[in-house]
């Protein structure tokens, strides 16, 4: 028998108090390495509690339930401090390709530890010189046998570091356009061959990693929705990301620096009667509360059954530029103390951290300028630009 959605809520209210802190109280402060550790423990008491995976199959893991009730598990979710950045790409791109393009043996083997955090996964695409136009990427993998034989470098890896699976795009024709001829692999980031090497950020983290792949070996098993589909499948895993950065939230902060907790911080430093900054509060609030829409409009199509499309692209970039705006009147706020501040002063540097931080949202999922195009192209029907080596074989383009 299905459960209401009452009692779905029950449930969950009963799991976050046992297994959260509620967001009322002080932030939690976690290291990589502990909130790496207390990821795979939430999503491991949520799969045993009946809550995860909830959308997936109950064969390979999941709830078996339509969409309506994740959003249940969402609004309850936002009021609870949770450790879910480590997963956020296995369970956010990841999990729902495997779901929508494995084979059932990749399914039976991967879905369900991928809902624990048994296993964590990365996205391998971006290189050093395909960024933006990832289609143009030289990583080429090599059929010898029943094996592939992959080698090139992926850059800009989120979370590599941690994880045990990649899921990898390859040339593995370069006879054809730069747009097929791709592949999409799965990679036991153990494997031998795999060099993972940590990028140092401006604001002193190490999220994002190269990935050197020299002649690593993989099974033909590990093949994602047959060979020459992989511009397909990194299609739905890059829409699967900009619909989760766009409905998920604007902040470079998450709530530290939404509208509400800076009207609050207006407050606090007696900021709230400047009718500048008052005024900067009411239209950051405004696009908050459009950007809601956005991720509503995102969610019912879902629930429809209809695939991420352009609509990703629209909350992703108005996301990005949410941020920067919030950064910047964070900032403003903060004044001195979110620019310079003592050893034992975690505030100041939480501000500065979230500060710096927001231009990534310009770039994870797809800069900006790629959204644009997306859109003018795809929604308001403008020519693409042109491209004198369009139909081209990657191989016959010339690269720097």
């Amino acid at each position: 028998m299905t459960v209401t959605h009452e009692e779905f809520r029950q449930r969950t209210q009963e799991f976050l108090t046992a297994n959260a802190v509620p967001r009322s109280e002080p932030p939690l402060e976690w290291t990589e390495e502990s909130m790496v550790a207390e990821c795979r423990r939430f999503h491991g008491a949520q799969a045993e509690a009946g809550l995860g995976g909830i959308t997936y199959p109950v064969e390979y893991g999941g709830q078996g339930l339509d969409k309506s009730y994740l959003e249940v598990f969402n609004q309850e979710l936002s009021r609870y401090q949770a450790p879910l950045v480590p997963a956020a790409i296995s369970h956010g791109m990841c999990l729902p390709v495997m779901n929508d393009f494995g084979t059932p043996e990749q399914q039976a083997r991967y879905q369900s530890r991928i809902i624990r955090c048994d296993d964590l996964w990365c996205q391998m695409f971006s290189e050093p010189g395909a960024g933006s136009d990832v289609a143009s990427l030289a990583t080429r993998a090599v059929r010898d046998g029943d094996e592939w034989v992959l080698n090139g470098q992926k850059v800009w890896t989120s979370g590599a570091q941690y994880c045990e699976y990649g899921l990898c795009v390859a040339r593995t024709d370069p006879t054809q356009p730069k747009h097929r001829g791709l592949s999409m692999f799965i990679i036991d980031l153990s494997l031998p061959g795999v060099d993972i090497r940590p990028l140092r950020q401006i604001n002193g983290s190490s999220h994002f990693n190269e990935i050197y792949l020299t002649d690593v070996r993989v099974s033909h098993n590990c093949l994602v929705a047959g060979e020459g589909e992989g511009w397909n499948v990194a299609v739905a895993m890059l829409m699967y990301e900009r619909v989760a950065i766009g409905a998920g939230g604007s902040g470079a902060m998450g709530n530290r620096m939404g509208s509400t907790q800076l009207i609050a911080e207006a407050q606090k430093r007696g900021r709230n009667t400047d009718l500048v900054t008052r005024g900067a509060l009411v239209d950051l609030h405004i696009r908050e509360r459009i950007q809601g829409f956005i991720g509503m409009r995102i969610r019912q199509a879902a629930e429809a059954g209809r695939a991420p499309g352009p609509e990703g692209s629209i909350a992703k970039l108005n996301a990005a530029l949410i941020s920067r705006q919030a950064a910047d009147l964070a900032i403003e706020l903060a004044g001195a103390s979110g620019q310079a501040w003592a050893t034992d002063d975690d505030d100041g540097r939480q501000w500065a951290d979230g500060v710096i931080s927001s231009p990534g949202m310009g770039i994870a999922g797809g800069t900006n300028e790629v959204q644009r195009n997306i859109i003018g192209e795809r929604v308001l029907g403008l020519p693409k630009e042109p491209d004198p080596y369009k139909g081209q074989p990657w191989e016959a383009v010339p690269r720097s």
